[in-house]
């Protein structure tokens, strides 16, 4: 600091010979290079807390972008074994009422059931690996899936399967209204004598979509009352991590019999992002 200092002063007087000036040149270069010794130390290590309080925030943002993606993926990695938890079992359900068709008559109703499911698996298999299914996806995937109920109960089951046109193009989880409707045919019709009817309706309001999938069945049983069973508890996962909380799933009885199955959730566009 002394000689930077004494430098500055031959600088501005025009010679280095600042100390045959004067005591005052003197002592206004000894005053400085005092100034600088104590004062220059703090400045140099107040720049160094600094830049390490800048790499420091550098460091934490850099984490928590590396920690939001890690999350992300770990979002994504549980969202398709949810999905592959769904899909195996009604494919090979539909397999074994194939065989079982094929044994008593070989014929056209066999036939049928086989372009039925050839219709499924060609709206459900593009969505397999997709996260961005529309309900146009998923109501291919239900009027097939209800088509090869009927088939299997042609006496014991009715269907309407309605979703607003504004609807077709919005996001929906694969196979989530898919699982509303299997549920009210494994709950509902299946276990009654005379069957029923199930309703399907998605609608859009106020930015809101919601679903309702009613049947006419046995209704809620005592045991299932204070649950909404295996299918539903995975459906509202899967809904959560796609939604966030925004997401409300509720089941319940209708007059006289049966039961409604309902969700809401935000608008959001299918495609990807």
């Amino acid at each position: 600091m002394p000689p930077a200092t004494y430098l500055g002063y031959a600088v501005t007087v025009g010679t280095p010979h600042v100390l045959a000036l004067g005591t005052g040149y003197r002592d206004g270069w000894l005053i400085t290079a005092f100034m600088g010794v104590l004062v220059g130390p703090w400045i140099a290590l107040g720049a160094q807390l600094h830049r390490s309080e800048a790499f420091a925030r550098e460091q934490a943002l850099a984490f928590q972008l590396r920690s939001s993606e890690l999350e992300r993926k770990a979002l994504d990695a549980r969202l398709r074994l949810l999905q592959a938890r769904v899909e195996p079992h009604f494919l090979f359900n539909t397999l074994a009422n194939i065989r079982s068709l094929v044994r008593r008559s070989g014929g056209a109703d066999a036939t049928a059931m086989l372009d039925h499911l050839i219709a499924y698996l060609r709206a459900a298999v593009p969505t397999l690996g997709n996260d961005h299914a529309t309900f146009e996806h998923e109501q291919q995937m239900v009027c097939a899936y209800l088509e090869l109920m009927r088939m299997r109960m042609p006496d014991r089951l009715r269907y309407t399967v309605h979703i607003a046109p504004e609807a077709l193009v919005l996001h929906c989880p694969p196979m989530a209204l898919l699982t509303f409707v299997e549920n009210a045919i494994k709950h509902g019709i299946d276990p009654s004598e005379t069957g029923g009817s199930v309703d399907v309706r998605v609608t859009v309001q106020a930015q809101r979509v919601q679903v309702r999938v009613a049947d006419t069945g046995v209704g809620l049983q005592p045991r299932r009352a204070d649950s909404t069973g295996t299918g539903l508890s995975n459906l509202r996962e899967r809904l959560a991590l796609a939604f966030g909380d925004d997401v409300q799933v509720r089941l319940g009885s209708t007059t006289p019999l049966g039961t409604v199955a309902e969700a809401e959730f935000p608008v959001r566009r299918g495609g990807p992002a």
